[in-house]
């Protein structure tokens, strides 16, 4: 009877083991009461973990039991906290300059040096892959553009994009104490990850147009003209239907969990927000190409699901091979008037058949034309190829976006569903002409890959940007004003015809504005003009937007160091973004604070770290 009773204690105290609990919170920060994402919530002892959203907020599920939750982010002292009974925890984490300060300069970045490595290697998730050097991470060169002379070059083209991918990926970078490389720094991504308040469309064109021009922070007496374009939102009930082929990557370095179990859990997302006219179809790739889920129904969602989570890395990358059989499998279901993509997921290092980057271009121009567009999800790091999948996005009439924690996938895939897959307007380009009466030289600040031949904006061959169902697209332009002084003025001879013509123009318009668009279901393009005012507002009169996006540009410059970066400081974006924050409902633009924190403590500690060296 005692040995019943015995057992029955028993097996009582597994079964309560075996329930589970959840504990929800928030963590922020303590200095400037900001949340704080991609912090690692660890029950202590187990491998159960999780991470907060751009919110700061978490929530973990794990077996009843009075446990203890291990906090833990990059340039913050871990904190332990034993949650007894509660049902609620919230954190506040202090930053631990300590461990900021401990770099040492390798190659084009920072590394942590061994002492704070261990401390590192200790927070779940962060395997040793998070610890290796990014030497072999590729990025394309940047040739910043420089100031153009109005007289002599009063005509700017460039196409428009929406891509998002540089600012997650400096993101990764700084949340693991270190400065991106220069040249992973994309100005016109950064200022175009953020959401802006532009008016909607209201008559028959898909895209409309804001303007506003003040002063330039950065460089005392020129200008800053903000151009900001909103694309029509359509209703997720009016989207079209999709015809997706998720292309997925996994060979051998997708191994590591921030890699192909990202993937999943990413995609997942995705397929969540699937409706029953939606059809999903797999391919994968490594040593070879295959299909493993034929093009199935959306409502289906197990079984796409099953299929995702079936898949394991190993083996060398076919990547061409898997694009070739992915763009087959959706034309087969190609759904005419419909959402036809593929949606590749890679850390971009292809290495067997089509490989290079001229190859993989030629591959991915040859397909465009079906009708059948590209997104690409970068993910991981270490051996990144960032060139590659920009490339492969700009090639393939799709849009490109750096996956770092779960929290962006949900930014992409749930927050800007319809803007990510449901494009509205295709190949859209931006010409405009500078009045050379009031404007003596102009920078277009970013965009260094997608200017055009002036003649390429009424080419209706030359392929341009796309914008998606509700995507903003912002582009900033620095000016010198006539009458400024200014040491970036080109030094040009004058033109004696050009000169007399200016002094015909009308001084009160500062440029035209021109855009150019195909509707998705035409190859011909359509002209929307405008003419922007050479009124300029005072900086305390511009919206937060302005200001917010004059910022974050001010931070791109200070990241790139950039020869036109003129006065810029991180303590004055900081500052701007500060006074611009407006609504942030998700955090977005807090989180940006906090990086622009961390960015000048390790740009003092390499200023100093080099230093030491010199003497």
């Amino acid at each position: 009877m005692r040995l019943f009773f015995s057992m029955l204690l028993c097996l009582l105290s597994l079964a309560g083991f075996s329930q589970n609990r959840t504990i929800q919170g928030r963590v922020t920060d303590s200095a400037t009461h900001t949340p704080l994402a991609g912090v690692f919530i660890t029950l202590e002892g187990t491998a159960i973990q999780t991470t907060t959203d751009t919110a700061g907020r978490y929530s973990l599920t794990f077996p009843a039991g009075d446990r203890s939750l291990i906090f833990a982010f990059i340039g913050y002292k871990s904190v332990g906290v034993r949650i007894g009974q509660r049902a609620v925890v919230n954190v506040i984490l202090s930053p631990d300059w300590r461990v900021l300060n401990e770099v040492v300069v390798v190659g084009y970045a920072t590394q942590m040096k061994q002492s704070v490595t261990g401390a590192i290697s200790k927070i779940p998730g962060a395997r040793n892959t998070y610890l290796q050097p990014f030497q072999t991470e590729d990025y394309a060169a940047i040739a910043e553009n420089g100031f153009r002379d109005a007289r002599h070059t009063p005509v700017s083209t460039f196409s428009v994009d929406v891509d998002r991918a540089s600012y997650a990926n400096i993101r990764r970078f700084l949340n693991l104490g270190q400065l991106p490389p220069k040249d992973a720094v994309r100005l016109e991504e950064m200022v175009n990850y953020f959401e802006y308040d532009h008016q909607p469309p209201t008559g028959s064109d898909p895209v409309a147009v804001t303007t506003e021009l003040s002063e330039s922070p950065w460089n005392k007496g020129l200008q800053l003209l903000r151009i900001g374009l909103q694309a029509r939102t359509i209703p997720a009930d009016n989207l079209p239907p999709s015809n997706l082929v998720f292309l997925i990557d996994v060979s051998g370095s997708m191994e590591s969990e921030n890699k192909l179990p990202l993937v999943k859990a990413s995609l997942n997302l995705l397929v969540d927000q699937l409706r029953p006219q939606d059809r999903v179809a797999i391919v994968v790739y490594a040593g070879a190409a295959g299909l493993v889920l034929p093009s199935t129904p959306g409502n289906q969602r197990q079984t796409i699901k099953n299929a995702l989570e079936g898949l394991q890395a190993g083996g060398s990358t076919a990547g061409g091979e898997g694009i070739r059989l992915a763009y087959d499998v959706a034309l087969n279901n190609f759904q005419k008037g419909g959402n036809n993509r593929v949606v590749l997921a890679t850390d971009g290092d292809f290495n067997v058949g089509v490989s290079s980057d001229a190859e993989l271009q030629r591959l991915i121009e040859s397909k465009r034309q079906s009708g059948v567009f590209l997104s690409v999800l970068g993910f991981g790091m270490g051996n990144y190829k960032d060139n590659k999948l920009e490339t492969l996005a700009d090639k393939g009439a799709g849009n490109y976006a750096y996956i770092d924690q779960l929290p962006e996938a949900q930014k992409v895939f749930v927050k800007e569903f319809g803007g990510t897959l449901f494009t509205v307007a295709k190949d859209v380009k931006l010409q405009l002409e500078f009045n050379p009466a009031l404007v003596q030289a102009y920078r277009l600040i970013g965009y260094e890959n997608r200017l055009l031949n002036n003649e390429d904006f009424r080419d209706d061959r030359k392929d341009a940007g796309e914008m998606g169902s509700g995507h903003t697209v912002t582009a900033l332009y620095e000016i010198i004003p006539v009458g400024v002084k200014s040491a970036y003025l080109p030094r040009l001879d004058s033109l004696k015809y050009q000169r007399q013509l200016a002094k015909g123009r009308d001084q009160r318009d500062l440029l035209t504005l021109k855009i150019r668009y195909k509707p998705l279901e035409s190859d011909t393009s359509r002209l929307i003009e405008y003419t922007v005012s050479s009124q300029a507002k005072k900086p305390a009169q511009t919206s937060d937007d302005f200001r917010f996006t004059a910022a974050v540009a001010e931070f791109g410059l200070l990241l790139r160091q950039s020869e036109w970066k003129g006065a810029a400081r991180y303590e004055q974006v900081t500052d701007l973004a500060r006074h611009a924050l407006g609504p942030d409902a998700e955090g977005y633009r807090r989180e940006f604070i906090r990086l622009v924190e961390v960015a000048q403590s390790l740009t003092n500690t390499t200023v100093m770290a080099e230093k030491e060296k010199e003497k």
